[in-house]
């Protein structure tokens, strides 16, 4: 729940014992205070999430508290308690800074009704505070495409939506993994809920079970004030935990908590806090190939694998390729200022034979660098593209990042089964797409001496994605320093 520390500044005995044993019946945390001075020393200690204020006081005004609490940058919702209520004492009130004015004698219903508004605010204002920093520039695309793989995606995302069930969206790096979370969100009974991301590539492994679950006061330094975390905010609504195949063992298992029993505590806390949120998954890996190599719990697994959904890559739906450069081409003609005309049939063509190991995200960044080279009113051409000039005798060219030469290195015997050994001799004779795909991406490792980083820079793809593809393959390579994100 959004309020847990509530303070009350009441001087009649009677009426503070009351409030309190009302507030404490619904597991608030409760300290109460019967002067002003107390008050202020409570404030100064710790942070409290609502106030309940008495006006008249034997050292005081409660509004003095108002205008104690007014510059401080985290500071509680406060419920003015009057005998004397006035409409003029009320705007008062309001005016220097009050949530509620309550007038004595009050009720357990008065009392509900103004916990609950305060409840409902302060989760609107943690909202406000954590999207308006964390919401990504792709939020508000769609799904994109008419191929028969992109139409049957679109039923089956109808169908999972309206269930509460846990999904794993797996696909490759730049497939829509997160437009399909948020298709699923939207057309949910959660719409109307909070749509909460989490990054579990992206936070160090430090500090991911503090964005997960949050942490307490004085849980570790630098936690300098309570913290609710992702869980907490994404109660009445929907999580996506993005590359949750990232998460270390250790998280894993509390994760798995939460999944079970819909219950977490805090870093550094005991407390119990109840959580309903749905959950959406995503990876770029295989996942039951990360169980059985014992870096993912299998009972993990198969919690977040209730209903799982396949997002196809690029390559596999290129009908939807002319559909989506002419989208990403209005889009980015609009963004950068740019007047283009279109896109010119030799470049489309260049477009349709590409192979897109980087899927939509890289049709996307070949378009925006396209608009951008274009000139004023001109079609798009083949050279804005950024493909390399095409070998003698071929029919289209080849993105230059990503070009795959043939292999006719001089053949050498086998070494142990050594993958990069055998690329090396397979020769030129007909290849399925993804064993020429291995072979240049082992050859490109050799060609760099084994530097992952190189090599991924060299083929146009991300750390992560490489280093992916070596999990399939059975390669490992030495420590780059370059186990970051994409």
């Amino acid at each position: 729940m959004p309020i847990e520390k509530i303070m009350i500044l009441e001087d009649d005995p009677f009426v503070r014992k009351v409030l309190e044993q009302q507030l404490r019946t619904r597991r608030y945390e409760v300290a109460t205070a019967g002067t002003l001075a107390e008050a202020e020393e409570l404030v100064a200690r710790d942070n409290f999430d609502l106030a309940f204020v008495d006006v008249g006081l034997p050292d005081g005004e409660g509004t003095d508290l108002l205008r104690t609490l007014a510059p401080r940058p985290v500071k509680p919702l406060v419920v003015v308690i009057t005998g004397h209520g006035s409409i003029e004492s009320a705007v008062k009130c309001m005016r220097d800074g009050a949530f509620d004015y309550i007038i004595k004698p009050f009720s357990a219903d008065q009392i509900w009704v103004a916990l609950q508004k305060a409840e409902e605010v302060t989760q609107l204002r943690k909202l406000n505070h954590f999207l308006s920093q964390d919401e990504g520039p792709d939020s508000g695309y769609e799904l994109l495409g008419h191929s028969a793989a992109m139409e049957e995606l679109r039923g089956l995302i109808r169908r999972v939506a309206r269930t509460q069930a846990t999904v794993l969206i797996q696909g490759e790096s730049g497939t829509g993994k997160e437009l399909v979370a948020r298709a699923i969100y939207r057309e949910s009974p959660r719409a109307q809920g909070p749509f909460i991301k989490v990054n579990c590539a992206a936070i160090p492994e430090n500090l991911i079970e503090s964005e997960f679950f949050g942490h307490e006061k004085g849980a570790f330094t630098g936690a300098h004030s309570k913290r609710e975390g992702r869980f907490e905010l994404a109660h009445g609504g929907t999580i996506l935990l993005d590359e949750v195949s990232e998460v270390s063992p250790q998280v894993q298992a509390k994760l798995l908590r939460v999944l079970q029993e819909r219950e977490l505590e805090r870093v550094g806390g005991n407390r119990t806090i109840k959580v309903d949120a749905r959950v959406l998954a995503t990876t770029n890996r295989n996942l039951e190939q990360s169980v059985e190599r014992k870096e993912f719990r299998q009972d993990l697994y198969f919690r977040l694998n209730v209903v799982p959904i396949y997002v196809p890559p690029l390559r596999e739906r290129l009908d939807d390729v002319p559909f989506l450069a002419q989208q990403f081409l209005k889009r980015f003609a609009r963004k950068h200022g740019v007047r283009v005309s279109g896109i010119s049939d030799a470049c489309m063509r260049a477009l349709q034979t590409h192979s897109w190991p980087g899927n939509v995200r890289e049709l996307q960044n070949v378009i925006e660098r396209a608009v951008i080279l274009c000139a004023e009113g001109e079609d798009v051409q083949t050279e804005h593209l950024g493909f390399a000039p095409a070998p003698a005798g071929a029919a289209t060219p080849v993105p230059a990042p990503l070009a795959i030469t043939a292999i006719s290195a001089p053949a050498v015997p086998k070494a142990n089964g050594n993958p990069v050994a055998e690329a090396e001799t397979a020769g030129s004779e007909v290849v399925s797409l993804a064993e020429l795909e291995k072979q240049h991406i082992l050859r490109m490792l050799k060609l760099c001496d084994d530097n992952r980083t190189h090599a991924a820079r060299k083929l146009g793809i991300s750390i992560r994605t490489l280093r992916n593809k070596l999990h399939e393959y059975g390669v490992s390579a030495r420590d780059d320093g370059d186990a970051g994100g994409e």
